[in-house]
């Protein structure tokens, strides 16, 4: 399910998107997509699930890629990925509102030596409904 198995031209046709769209999309953080040694783009089906989300986002709940990429901004990767306190201070996506920390170059933290694109913080948000199923993993039950 997560093998790079389609070049942006089909990804952008299985999606339903331009191949323009899709580069947007990249450029804004969304997506990170698999590339070859030549740095040709590669896409799974995992990929083409997250793109559609995307696509459903802003057509159907009139969302724009900046309030998307701010909601995924706030996705707290430091529980996600149990950063120490030391990690937190030399991390601009625990201080930063404005981009998913996918997107941020990680250089003195837990996430310097990480592929941003296997990790599970990106992983976890492959799909519409996983932000918030996530959250609720995440947060105490309410006893009230």
């Amino acid at each position: 399910m997560d093998k790079p198995k389609y070049t942006i031209s089909v990804a952008a046709e299985l999606s339903g998107i331009s191949i323009h769209t899709l580069r947007m999309y990249e450029r804004e953080g969304l997506i990170i997509p698999f590339k070859k040694e030549s740095n040709q783009r590669r896409y799974s089906d995992r990929d083409i699930d997250r793109i559609r989300c995307i696509r459903e986002t802003i057509n159907e709940h009139k969302l724009g890629l900046e309030a998307i990429r701010r909601v995924l901004s706030l996705i707290p990767c430091w529980a996600i990925i149990k950063c120490t306190e030391k990690d937190r201070e030399n991390c601009q996506a625990f201080v930063s509102y404005s981009k998913p920390c996918w997107v941020f170059e990680h250089k003195n933290n837990t996430c310097r030596d990480r592929d941003c694109r296997e990790c599970e913080v990106y992983q976890s948000f492959m799909h519409c409904g996983s932000i918030k199923d996530k959250l609720k993993e995440l947060l105490p039950p309410n006893k009230g």
